[in-house]
């Protein structure tokens, strides 16, 4: 078993492509448009869907905003260098919305951003 990818409902498809493809450097590996049901489903991702976890992204058609709720925490992403990497987001017009730095209670380093439809982001130092 492995982990194929997760699903967040956006707002606008447009406008989330953009985010995770220009400011996250993700690609889009697929799209389709499901009109029977009134949505779009778009895969993106830093690598081929048979080797890497993606984010599935759905835009249904008929709905322009979501309720979180609070069961939902974030998605993470490892980083090289932290502080360049949230100085280059915030160049980008991303909203970092918990500076870089050690996490309460332990010693790696995280920050946080968030995306057009207000998820949350983990930015997890990782040296290489």
């Amino acid at each position: 078993m492995r982990m194929l990818h997760a699903m967040i409902r956006v707002n606008n498809l447009e406008e989330s492509l953009a985010f995770y493809r220009s400011a996250l450097g993700m690609k889009v590996l697929r799209q389709k448009d499901f009109p029977e049901g009134k949505f779009t489903l778009a895969f993106v991702g830093y690598g081929d869907e048979k080797d890497s976890t993606v984010i599935e992204l759905t835009h249904n058609w008929d709905r322009s905003s979501y309720n979180h709720g609070d069961a939902f925490g974030h998605i993470a992403l490892g980083v090289d260098d932290i502080y360049r990497t949230c100085q280059e987001l915030k160049s980008k017009g991303v909203k970092v919305v918990r500076e870089p730095g050690p996490m309460k209670f332990g010693q790696t380093v995280i920050a946080f951003i968030e995306d057009p439809n207000g998820y949350k982001i983990e930015l997890i130092e990782q040296k290489s």
